[in-house]
């Protein structure tokens, strides 16, 4: 960190997640600071066939929306869940997630949840097929917990023989 002459300074000058996070996790009586996930071995393998003949699944970080849903809530629980891509909603549940909502909106929910658009990539032979159901997992700040919920998904992915996941977190 830089030092300047009239103080000491000990944290970075512009908002920092990790120092915030610190504080946080500090500020609630943790005596071990949050450990952010590393990977020395990035587990990624080239493709067994060409993408054009690959069954494609996404990951979405929302939920579904349902009309009717009290207070603003998820119409299903948030855990991880799997839904028809024939059933393609026209809206997903986001009220509850963080991100700049001054800067943008989800009210497209082609941004975050790319259905339409891989069936045009299948239709224009880029991909093999689009999976025939698409996979939600909420956003968790448990390593064990997303470690369970990705191998649910792992799970899902070999029953439909899954060659490619395209993740999409909100």
């Amino acid at each position: 960190m830089a030092e300047r002459a009239d103080r000491r300074v000990s944290h970075r000058s512009y908002v920092s997640y990790i120092d915030k996070s610190r504080e946080y996790y500090a500020a609630h009586g943790y005596e071990v600071p949050y450990q952010w996930a590393a990977f020395d071995d990035v587990p990624f393998t080239k493709l067994a066939k060409p993408l054009a003949h690959s069954n494609v699944a996404v990951v979405t970080t929302t939920f579904l929306h349902a009309e009717d849903a009290p207070g603003n809530t998820p119409p299903v629980p948030k855990k991880v869940y799997q839904h028809p891509v024939a059933e393609m909603p026209g809206r997903m549940f986001t009220e509850d997630l963080s991100w700049d909502k001054d800067a943008t909106h989800t009210n497209d929910t082609e941004s975050y949840l790319p259905l339409a658009r891989l069936d045009e990539l299948v239709e224009s032979g880029r991909i093999g097929q689009l999976n025939h159901r698409f996979f939600g997992v909420p956003t968790e700040y448990s390593q064990r917990k997303t470690g369970l919920d990705a191998e649910t998904i792992g799970e899902w992915c070999r029953e439909d023989d899954v060659d490619v996941v395209l993740l999409v977190p909100l």
